[in-house]
């Protein structure tokens, strides 16, 4: 992981205390960063664990961008992800304002910063950065290469959006390295780039070659590592976004998958469409795998945030009931006993069907 580096404001007026700050939550709760005050209007006067407790930050809120220069940053973190990843009109003026003040700016925002021509010229005039993390390299199509890869590969797929993918992986790759076996999250949005301070925003590839930069992902991992977490994106029947859950299915080589799913939802956000059963869901996920490489559900990260403990316990056990899989929630009870789990179940390779060294390995 990066050295600590940055000293960040996280901007997210208006928004701070909804999911819509994922952004600024996520790089807050695992980033190796320093988020030293966040820019809010509605939860000024507060700090970030009052209004989110669960992160445990004592960064201070403020109104105006102008008192969280005070708190000395050194980069202004765009920390919400509106829909479409579009400049929101009224954030120019404090971009501006800490382009002068020569904070770095980062963004995953869709809009690239630095392909505005009033934000290009005054980064150049301040000497600051604009990182726009979403901006992908040049990748190649899909080879095949991921197949060969000598690390289990578990990929992260879900019921939904933002039903907490990345957070899993993260908590799961924890929990590996603290038992002992050497583990690796590989990034694939701006939230868990931000925070590996590596990876590619799958979401800006062409699709035709979203499968090739997922196995970029995976040929650029830590050769020591035994197992690579790869943070998944959308949802297989999500409407919108289901075109990039299938480049990172198949592109990342999965050995396994582990499966995020909010207890509380019961439809597609913003859309409406049913969220599938449990178990209709694995069986969807193992089948598109099982054209091509076949790759189990391990287990199951189940969200329960909005529930007490009582009723999280009961979602958890009703899962484990209905689909016979190692069950938990990782952020509420923890990673490690879920790790235990499966750690059996992320071990050894397996080939994808119809290569001459998957039929040699059948007979």
């Amino acid at each position: 992981m990066p050295e600590h580096t940055r000293r960040y404001v996280a901007y997210a007026p208006g928004a701070f205390a909804t999911r819509k700050a994922k952004t600024a939550h996520g790089v807050i709760a695992y980033g190796v960063d320093t988020v030293v005050a966040a820019v809010d209007p509605a939860s000024a006067g507060q700090r970030v664990r009052d209004v989110l407790p669960h992160l445990q930050s004592d960064a201070p809120i403020v109104a105006t961008l102008r008192e969280a220069l005070a708190q000395r940053p050194t980069a202004l973190l765009l920390g919400t992800a509106p829909q479409g990843g579009g400049l929101p009109a009224d954030w120019r003026a404090d971009i501006l304002r800490a382009i002068e003040a020569r904070l770095e700016i980062v963004s995953g925002l869709h809009d690239f910063l630095n392909d505005d021509a009033e934000f290009a010229a005054a980064a150049q005039r301040s000497g600051t950065r604009l990182w726009d993390v979403r901006k992908p390299p040049r990748v190649p199509l899909f080879s095949g290469a991921a197949w060969d890869a000598p690390q289990h590969i578990s990929l992260f797929v879900g019921s939904d959006c933002a039903v907490g993918k990345m957070t899993a992986a993260l908590e799961l790759t924890r929990a590996a390295n603290a038992a002992g076996r050497r583990a690796e999250f590989l990034a694939t949005g701006q939230t868990g780039i931000m925070i590996a301070g590596k990876g590619i925003a799958v979401d800006c590839v062409v699709s035709d070659f979203v499968s090739g930069a997922t196995e970029q992902l995976v040929a650029g991992a830590d050769e020591r590592a035994e197992v690579l977490f790869i943070e998944g994106q959308g949802g297989i029947n999500h409407p919108a976004y289901a075109q990039v859950t299938l480049g990172l299915l198949y592109g990342s080589g999965a050995d396994s998958l582990i499966l995020a799913h909010a207890a509380a939802r019961d439809e597609i956000d913003t859309f409406g469409t049913p969220i599938l059963p449990l178990r209709e869901l694995i069986a969807i996920y193992e089948r598109l795998c099982g054209t091509v490489k076949p790759a189990p559900v391990a287990g199951i990260c189940l969200n329960t945030l909005g529930m007490d403990d009582e009723a999280a316990r009961r979602a958890i056990a009703e899962a484990e009931r209905e689909t016979d899989l190692p069950t938990d929630d990782v952020v509420r009870f923890g990673p490690h006993r879920l790790y235990g789990r499966i750690a059996e179940r992320l071990q050894g390779k397996t080939l994808p069907l119809g290569s001459r060294a998957a039929a040699t390995h059948l007979l």
